[in-house]
This record gives structure tokens, sequence and C-alpha cells, in this order.
């Protein structure tokens, strides 16, 4: 048997961000999906996941999901037997960056999280053409049957976010770094800075998708994790 794939999708969203994936991957390995939606730190958010998944794994995430893999592959690497960060980052939130997401929060709380979450992923941060409103009416959709309590709580953890650079810097196994060419809330240049703080990872940026790669091009998104799980192991 393969070894496990343990997907974790980012804010607002759930296994449906994976879906393509999931269907063709689990074909050969068990992949688990495991939302980050308990706490209001990532800390919290990777001490609750963690008891649940495999003793070894491959591990990938999505924007909050890529930072609270980053906590995980922290606390327990020796159990993370490869990684895929896709659309996210290693550094905390500025003062202006935290403070910009505080209008989210009072939209959500008072009943708007529509408006909210168009903000939170606007289509402008997908890449142009006829799917483009598709997808983000997927995206929408997907969050608002999360729910505006796990939305906030995971808007906060965003905020207090802690510099994952040396983690990164200690890796030894095989790692991708994934992002879409249109992304505006994660610039490739910035996944480009994430790929070399990793030793020997993989850089992949697709061309015709922006912040929600696995929806926006899903069968890329499959081929490059596919590689990646295919990749030889990384002796310690």
């Amino acid at each position: 048997m393969s070894e496990a794939l343990v997907l974790v999708p980012g804010i607002g969203a759930d296994a449906r961000l994976f879906r393509p994936q999931i269907e063709h991957l689990s074909r050969r390995r068990p992949v688990t999906v495991v939302p980050a939606a308990r706490g209001e730190r990532i800390e919290e958010m990777a001490s609750d996941i963690l008891p649940h998944l495999p003793q070894r794994f491959a591990l990938a995430g999505h924007g909050l999901g890529g930072m609270v893999a980053m906590e995980i592959v922290r606390r327990a690497p020796d159990r993370v037997t490869r990684i895929a960060l896709l659309s996210t980052s290693p550094l905390p939130d500025t003062p202006p960056e935290a403070a910009a997401r505080e209008p989210r929060l009072i939209a959500a709380r008072s009943g708007r999280l529509s408006d909210a979450l168009s903000e939170e992923v606007p289509a402008t941060a997908l890449a142009p053409g006829p799917g483009r409103m598709a997808i983000a009416a997927s995206f929408r959709e997907m969050a608002l049957s999360i729910g505006p309590e796990s939305y906030s709580r995971q808007v906060r953890a965003l905020q207090r976010r802690k510099d994952q650079q040396a983690t990164l810097r200690r890796l030894r196994v095989p790692a991708l770094v994934l992002c879409g060419a249109h992304d505006t809330l994660h610039p490739v240049r910035r996944q480009s800075f994430l790929a070399e703080l990793i030793p020997n990872a993989v850089l992949e940026v697709i061309d015709e998708a922006g912040h929600l790669p696995t929806l926006e091009t899903p069968e890329a998104v499959t081929e490059a994790l596919g590689a990646w799980l295919a990749a030889p192991m990384v002796p310690r």
C-alpha cells in the first residue's frame, strides 16, 4: 500500500476544494481530509488534527491549510514523509495585513458572510477567463456552508500565525511548492521565496490558475501532486 496522503484545505474550504485530486489519488493510496476548523491559532488547529493522522503520511495544504501543515511538520517531522504547499506563506501577518482582516470579521459576525468571503478570495485572485466567476461562486458556496463561526476562527488564526521560515529550512523530505500565476493573494514571487527556503523543493507555477488551482486547473494540480508523491524519498 502506498503511503497515506493527508490534505488540509484552506480558509472557508472543506474536502470539496480537493475533490478532483481525491477522486484520482485515492485509487492508489488512502486519502484523508482534515479541515483546519478548530481553534483560533495555527498551533491549536495542528494539535486538534495530529492525533487523528496516520503514524507516517504525505502532507499537503492549501492557504491556511498550508500554514497548518507547516506547524504539523514542525511538531512531528519524523511522521511527515513529504510535503506540498499550495498557495500559502510561511510569514506572519504584518500589522496592516492583520488590521485589514477586521472589517471582514465584522461583516461575517453581522450576517454578511458572503460579503466577507468575496473580499477574502476575490474573483480577481483567480485566473481570468469564462470560468472565473463560476469558481468564485463555488468557493463562496463551500465557505457559506461552513458558517461564520468557523470562518471567524480561521481569520483569527491567520492574524496570529507565527513565522515558519526556520521550520522549512530544516526540512529534508520531497517538497512541492505549487501556485497559480494569477494569484494576487500569494503572488509567484512570494512562492519563489517559499520554495527557496526548503532544500531541493520543486516550484510549480500553473499559468492558467490563480489562488484556487485545485479547482481552476484540477488536472494540472493532480499531475503535479502525482509526480511529488512518486518522487524518491530524501535521505535524512
